[in-house]
């Protein structure tokens, strides 16, 4: 069993280890790694009993969140878990990794090789975490909230759009 995680700083630290021991052991030839980056946590905060942040590896840029004290959502490797914040709801797919334990991990980015540098990834990483509390984001409600309301995609969150059609 994995060790309880107790701070944003060991949540960051413990994503960064165990994604840099990923990038060692069974990333390092795969041909979409874009060697500028780093495996770098960001924004890691706490949220609704667990931690929130954003990854950056030289293969993806990922929302994240791992288990607090609250009651997490269980879930199988690769199923969908769905979390409302004020700008919206995105949907994140479980995982689970040796030394880190359980995690929900919403796509932002994958491959990441249109960025130059890492601190512009770190940056757009920090900004997309922000972006989900910022509720003007969400529009106006004009649907039913619920299994019925409109799914904003990451590609819509990240180009700024609202989570209703028109």
């Amino acid at each position: 069993m994995t060790e309880a995680i107790t701070s944003a700083a060991a949540a960051g630290a413990r994503l960064e280890a165990t994604f840099g021991t990923i990038h060692r052991e069974r990333m390092l030839d795969v041909p979409i790694l874009n060697t500028a980056l780093e495996v770098g946590a960001v924004g890691m905060r706490p949220w609704q009993g667990h931690w929130l942040g954003a990854l950056v590896t030289p293969w993806f840029i990922n929302l994240m969140v791992l288990p607090g004290e609250g009651e997490w959502r269980k879930a199988a490797d690769r199923e969908s878990v769905w979390y409302a914040f004020p700008s919206g709801r995105f949907q994140f797919i479980a995982g689970s990794e040796p030394g880190l334990g359980p995690y929900h991990a919403c796509s932002l980015f994958s491959p990441v090789l249109e960025f130059a540098d890492q601190e512009t990834a770190l940056e757009t990483a920090r900004v997309a975490i922000e972006s989900l509390f910022d509720p003007s984001l969400l529009g106006e409600a004009t649907e039913p909230e619920g299994k019925d309301a409109p799914e904003m995609t990451r590609r819509d969150f990240l180009r700024g759009a609202t989570a209703t059609k028109s």
